[in-house]
């Protein structure tokens, strides 16, 4: 049994989906069994959703601006999405819509 890299595993997942071949005849072009690449698909996908679950908090600069009863405060998300409210959120109210705005 051929021990693989991450980075072979990464490679070869990568030219399966570049190749436009069945995976039975990407695999025979490769010389390893289906099951083995199936695997290496699997932990790939689960890699990537653990990677996006991850990437879902931005870092964020904060700008203090003078308050007045009649500022509006926007939020522009990562998706591209913007919030805007004259509404004064607390930490908490804040950190939950983001959460509820990015899982959308």
């Amino acid at each position: 049994m051929q021990k693989r890299t991450a980075e072979e595993i990464e490679r070869l997942v990568k030219g399966y989906e570049e190749s436009g071949l069945s995976r039975r005849e990407y695999c025979e072009r490769e010389g390893m069994p289906v099951t083995t690449f199936d695997y290496y698909r699997q932990r790939a996908t689960r890699k990537a959703a653990a990677k996006r679950r991850a990437a879902g908090l931005v870092k964020v600069k904060l700008e203090a601006a003078p308050v007045q009863a009649s500022s509006v405060f926007t939020l522009m998300l990562a998706n591209g999405r913007r919030i805007e409210s004259a509404w004064n959120f607390s930490e908490a109210d804040l950190a939950r819509l983001i959460r509820i705005a990015e899982a959308v």
